[in-house]
């Protein structure tokens, strides 16, 4: 089964997150997203993106530890690098996307959440947040880039340094979301925000996007080798390694 279902509605588009584990995030969904944001970027009848999931509990729990935590270095190294790749192509997208985020998006479900133009939360509980400090594990460079471009000021630190998650009203304060909506009729209200960017001048809009940007993308682009060892160091610490195999053998008894 494919790890993105690519959907039409009209002139927009859904690509909605459908694999196992909840969307965890892992080689073959960072590849199915790269390519769905190519197709997406050259499809001339697509003008708007709605990322979504098909699971209604989970929008994404982050990085799939399951089969990470079997990874040695160097292939962790090469995924940390097709991630970035994935997070630059959905953050430089050049048409409008929102995010329908009806589950939790926690770790690098946020951080995939936060690439769009607009994050609709699902009231009632919905946690989005990132937890990798009290993992042990830091924000690569990227990322850092990344929030530091969506999130206000005031909330980076409870966000990327306290770890907490947030629901509610707290995820607008906090930046993490843009709107609140409520569970029935979740998805409609989603696409009638991504509608109202649709019905903008296409052209405009996309350059305007590419321009408000275009600085976090060039962070995130130049990302150097010294930055992915400094994350690699954190998640081979044995403290960290520790944490991580504990939290995936709870994951693979649940399954």
């Amino acid at each position: 089964m494919s790890g993105v279902r690519r959907e039409r509605q009209g002139p927009l588009a859904v690509l909605r997150l459908d694999k196992a584990r909840g969307n965890a995030i892992d080689e073959a969904l960072v590849d199915e997203l790269l390519r769905a944001c190519a197709e997406t970027e050259a499809d001339d009848g697509v003008r708007g993106v709605l990322l979504a999931s098909a699971n209604p509990k989970l929008f994404c729990p982050g990085l799939d530890l399951v089969s990470l935590v079997e990874f040695d270095r160097p292939r962790l190294e090469r995924f940390m690098h097709a991630f970035g790749r994935m997070l630059v192509s959905l953050f430089g997208l050049r048409k409008p996307m929102v995010a329908a985020v009806s589950g939790h998006a926690v770790a690098g479900g946020c951080i995939v959440a936060l690439t769009t133009d607009w994050r609709v939360l699902r009231r009632g509980g919905v946690s989005i947040g990132l937890n990798e400090v009290k993992v042990g594990v830091p924000l690569p460079l990227s990322v850092s880039a990344l929030l530091r471009a969506t999130v206000p000021p005031g909330s980076l630190s409870r966000v990327a340094l306290l770890g907490r998650n947030f629901a509610d009203e707290d995820a607008l304060s906090a930046g993490l979301a843009d709107e609140l909506a409520d569970g029935e009729g979740f998805e409609g209200a989603c696409l009638a925000r991504l509608q109202e960017f649709a019905e903008k001048d296409a052209y405009s809009l996309a350059v305007t996007k590419t321009y408000l940007r275009a600085e976090a993308l060039r962070q995130m682009k130049a990302e150097d080798p010294a930055a992915i060892a400094e994350w690699l160091d954190g998640w081979f610490s044995p403290a960290t390694q520790d944490r991580i195999r504990a939290i995936a053998a709870s994951l693979t008894r649940k399954a």
